[in-house]
């Protein structure tokens, strides 16, 4: 399942998920805001910085910060996920 590290007042992680939702795609979404230990795994997973929307999937991370839907569709069918 795709893991998605948001915050509340993120416009780019609203835009995913809306995105996701037109995909249906199912999604366990995590806030940072609410969670420092997923916070510090934000900054693991994208080299020190606190980026969102971040996504997982089967171990691999991408940050949607300026979000665009032709980049999400290129990264789920780069892990193996047809949107």
């Amino acid at each position: 399942m795709l893991i998605l590290y948001s915050t509340p007042w993120c416009g780019d992680c609203k835009a995913l998920k809306q995105a996701l939702a037109t995909f249906n795609l199912p999604y366990r979404e995590i806030n940072i805001d609410q969670h420092p230990e997923a916070e510090q795994e934000v900054l693991t997973l994208n080299n020190g910085r606190r980026s969102v929307p971040t996504l997982v999937y089967a171990g691999q991370a991408a940050s949607f910060s300026g979000f665009s839907v032709a980049r999400l569709r290129a990264w789920l069918q780069a892990v193996g996920i047809q949107p």
